[in-house]
């Protein structure tokens, strides 16, 4: 695959990763796809990793069409496997269904949080199983995503040991990369990479805007896939850990974009109104009806983007 130090289609992409609210990100690429969109790189961390690459090889089997059929594929796939499904979902007449899938994961991740405070990842799961890599085989297509033909794609993961982001490209690509920019160190050993140990992208980068910058585009589209502000302090320790990941995951992307050359237009499409409503624990939740109002919030945000 050809290195080039820049593209024809000046316009970049980067989204943000932020486990189930990457939902959002994906009915926000897929409004901007509707309408139009084409780039000639993408950047993505997380769960913002695994859109980038499908979308990538969707626009190799089949052009914008292509893209938004392989997301979405995607995220059906995640929504039928329930990843991370709540702990209860017998308690709808109580407070309605939202109130209750919330509550239901809210249960799940206190009683998860304690259990972590006693037992490291490796002993609440020995044989390192994680729910994601069966279904990632089954959908990516790493012939599509290394064609001379696919857009520049860029994964980060975060080097447990140096605390830098490594930075993966499409000849690079494989499950084991996309594993390690998802790989939630609490739960999930971390992935061995050529002798190295990955954990989330996002603790180094969300996502790392560098590499597409160095292909001197015009444009910047960023998705983001988590709030910057949320109001209220967290009180349980599941909120306290989760809000603590929303600082840090969006401290370095800050810093990325006080550097931005001013050459590049920049196309935020902001979370804050869709994700901030819903409790930080909601990031668990793989319900497919959650999943699709994060997906419609998406398209919802991108259609404003694009108007202002």
């Amino acid at each position: 695959m050809s290195q080039a130090n820049t593209i024809e289609n000046r316009t970049v992409l980067a989204i943000q990763g932020g486990g189930a609210h990457g939902a959002f990100a994906w009915g926000a690429l897929d409004r901007l796809i509707e309408d139009g969109l084409s780039f000639g790189a993408v950047t993505g961390v997380s769960s913002g990793a695994m859109i980038a690459a499908m979308a990538v090889q969707g626009f190799v089997h089949n052009g914008p069409d292509g893209a938004r059929a392989e997301v979405r594929r995607l995220w059906e796939s995640v929504a039928a496997a329930n990843v991370f499904g709540p702990a209860s979902a017998s308690m709808d007449w109580l407070w309605g269904w939202d109130k209750t899938r919330e509550f239901g994961n809210e249960i799940a991740w206190q009683g998860l949080t304690n259990v972590l405070r006693m037992f490291s990842p490796g002993q609440l799961n020995p044989f390192g199983q994680n729910p994601l890599e069966p279904l990632l085989e089954s959908l990516l297509d790493m012939d599509a995503i290394r064609s001379p033909e696919a857009p520049r794609l860029f994964i980060a993961a975060t080097d447990v040991e140096s605390g830098e982001a490594r930075i993966f490209n499409n000849a690079e690509m494989s499950v084991d990369v996309l594993l390690a920019s998802c790989c939630i160190p609490m739960m999930f050993p971390a992935v061995n990479i050529n002798g190295r140990h990955y954990w989330d992208g996002g603790y180094s980068c969300n996502p790392a805007l560098r590499p597409v910058l160095a292909l001197k585009p015009d444009r910047l589209v960023l998705i983001r896939a988590q709030p910057r502000m949320r109001k209220g302090v967290p009180n349980t320790t599941a909120d306290i850990v989760h809000r603590l990941h929303e600082i840090a995951f969006q401290a370095p992307l800050d810093a990325e974009l006080l550097a931005l050359p001013r050459s590049v237009r920049l196309q935020d499409i902001s979370a804050d109104t869709a994700l901030a409503a819903h409790p930080l624990i909601s990031k668990m939740n793989t319900e497919r009806e959650f999943l699709i109002t994060l997906f419609n919030a998406g398209r919802q945000a991108a259609g404003i983007s694009m108007s202002a």
